[in-house]
């Protein structure tokens, strides 16, 4: 039986052979789990990832980073493509440059936090992979929040770094400076064709039926445990999600990840009680080995079924994770499958999610000499129940946010003290 890689390439082939633009790309197993999960919301909306970054007040000019924000889109296939389904074929089609820097009206008294959140609350799934949105403090007249904000369906968490490098390159450039040449536009575009492919080709090699067999007895018990969304669990002036935070100290070499999956069982059992397991995601992965650095969405998302009852034996989480591991580059969608042939119930929704990363690989945004701070916006929309994100370097800055739709702020809290105590007994959470 061929592979799902395979039937999708098969279909690729098949829909785009008349097309002599090359304008339908073939998308990564990562971006087929981004389209579905856009297909299945209600409102169509896509997973989106933003950075935000505070600069002293009135030092960006908008004009030059609009014009920096084109030049960036045009030197990446991937930020000039919008993901589209062509006869029930997720491809990505690609397009000319199209970013522009939105300023959108503050209410009266409101911060550009919230006036950045009511911005993104509004994004219309029908735009452009890549907005900027910059939000003035016209008032205390102190700092500007900019936000940068991706499709993820067209970006992971290793092109943010480029992204963030790129648009500082762009915005120290002359102005009127020239786009990238037609040649250097295609052979982009060739480099990340082959780099899909060469993804597609790996995706295709580890779908095999001892793997699929693998996951399926693995995640054979998984079932989602958070309860369905209730908008009336969110008040009229609540924002729609909660957050919390703390500063741990730093571990020699950071903390294992196995120890990370331990502390976000911790946190689903507070969430979701003992005795059940819980489908947990975190992304891993990289580029295919020969392919360029090319931005894109190439990292999969791996399953952890998460067991809420008694901790674990010494070990056996990073026992159990290592031989995840040689599996990890099986698709997503390959995975959900497998386990449903084998009668799990699970549909593949995840009732949280873990992201890792090295502080040392997350530049600062720097606009004509000027750095930009790193800030967080809280209360945005997210999707799914709950997710953790952890920055290791000097120190552990641990975060948490959660769908108040999903679980009300009491038991969040309580779920985010057992994940901080898990990691560092000694402390106690910042919220």
């Amino acid at each position: 039986m061929l592979s799902i890689t395979s039937q999708y390439l098969a279909r690729y082939r098949h829909h785009t052979a008349g097309d002599r633009s090359g304008a339908l790309l073939p998308v990564t197993g990562a971006q087929r789990r981004f389209v579905l999960v856009r297909s299945l919301d209600p409102s169509g909306r896509p997973d989106v990832v933003p950075m935000f970054f505070a600069f002293p007040h009135d030092t960006i000019d908008p004009e030059r980073l609009r014009s920096a924000a084109r030049r960036l889109a045009a030197r990446h296939t991937a930020l000039r493509s919008r993901p589209v389904v062509v006869r029930g074929t997720p491809v990505l089609r690609v397009g000319e440059p199209d970013v522009c820097v939105t300023r959108p009206a503050s209410a009266p008294g409101e911060r550009p936090a919230d006036t950045l959140r009511r911005a993104l609350a509004a994004w219309d799934p029908q735009g452009p992979p890549l907005r900027l949105f910059l939000a003035r403090d016209d008032e205390d007249r102190k700092e500007d929040i900019l936000a940068v904000v991706l499709d993820h369906a067209v970006c992971d968490g290793r092109s943010l770094a480029r992204i963030v490098e790129d648009l500082g390159a762009a915005y120290a450039e002359d102005a009127g400076a020239a786009r990238f040449s037609p040649e250097e536009t295609q052979a982009e575009l060739v480099a990340y064709r082959e780099a899909v492919l060469l993804q597609l080709a790996a995706e295709d090699r580890a779908e095999t039926p001892e793997a699929v067999a693998y996951w399926a007895d693995r995640l054979r018990a998984l079932r989602a445990q958070a309860p369905p969304p209730r908008p009336d669990r969110v008040p009229d002036g609540t924002l729609p999600s909660g957050a919390a935070q703390a500063v741990l100290p730093a571990h020699d070499g950071g903390v294992p990840f196995p120890d990370l999956l331990d502390a976000c069982r911790a946190a689903a059992r507070a969430l979701y009680g003992p005795g059940h397991v819980v489908p947990l995601g975190y992304p891993w992965g990289g580029r295919p080995a020969g392919a360029e650095t090319v931005v894109g969405c190439f990292l999969n998302t791996v399953v952890f079924p998460a067991t809420t009852g008694q901790d674990s034996a010494a070990g056996a989480t990073a026992d159990a994770w290592w031989d995840d591991l040689d599996r990890a580059d099986a698709p997503f969608d390959a995975v959900v499958a497998g386990a449903r042939s084998a009668g799990s119930g699970w549909t593949g929704s995840l009732d949280g999610l873990l992201t890792v990363d090295d502080d040392s690989r997350r530049p600062p945004l720097v606009l004509a000499g000027v750095e930009g701070r790193e800030a967080d916006v809280d209360g945005r929309q997210v999707r799914g129940p709950f997710a953790v994100s952890v920055t290791q370097g000097a120190e552990i800055r641990l975060r948490m946010v959660w769908d108040r739709a999903v679980l009300d702020d009491d038991t969040a809290h309580g779920a985010f003290d057992a994940l901080t105590q898990a990691l560092c007994p000694s402390e106690r959470a910042v919220n």
